[in-house]
């Protein structure tokens, strides 16, 4: 699952205003939303200034964290994004269960731009070309043990 996150978004409503906030962040929601269908992908739900999304492969969601900070950009909008992958509960629409609250945990700790993955999700795409550079083990609030997190390389000839 992909949890993303515009950075300083408190700031931003307060230097455009509510209608001109609105409306930035109805076109990143659109713009996210047909990155997400594009890696085949569900967006779950909007969380006012981000989604979470689930994916049927780890590589496909990490390539689409990739593409919805793109897209934030040519917006004038930074993302964070964070992913994992475990066991979910469905609930109607909505998803539950640990592997979301570590999911979340991540995604909170990546950086403006960075996209953050777990160990867990490193492991299940090797081979896929994708790169990673350690940012160490971490604890997760709320979450027991230390968990291994890695950042997203940017593709060669990308900006970071």
């Amino acid at each position: 699952m992909l949890f993303t996150d515009i950075v300083d978004s408190t700031r931003r409503v307060a230097e455009l205003g509510d209608r001109r906030w609105r409306e930035m962040l109805d076109a990143h929601d659109a713009r996210c939303t047909a990155e997400v269908d594009r890696f085949r992908g569900r967006v779950v739900k909007q969380t006012g200034d981000g989604m979470l999304a689930t994916f049927d492969g780890p590589a496909r969601a990490i390539r689409c964290a990739r593409a919805v900070a793109d897209v934030a950009r040519v917006l004038g909008l930074e993302v964070r994004a964070g992913l994992h992958t475990g066991e979910i509960e469905m609930r109607g629409g909505d998803v539950s269960g640990l592997a979301v609250h570590i999911g979340a945990r991540i995604g909170a700790l990546a950086g403006a731009g960075e996209v953050l993955v777990s160990g867990t999700v490193r492991d299940l795409v090797v081979g896929s070309g994708l790169e990673f550079d350690e940012r160490g083990e971490r604890e997760l609030r709320g979450i027991e043990g230390h968990w291994r997190l890695l950042a997203v390389r940017p593709e060669r000839g990308t900006h970071a």
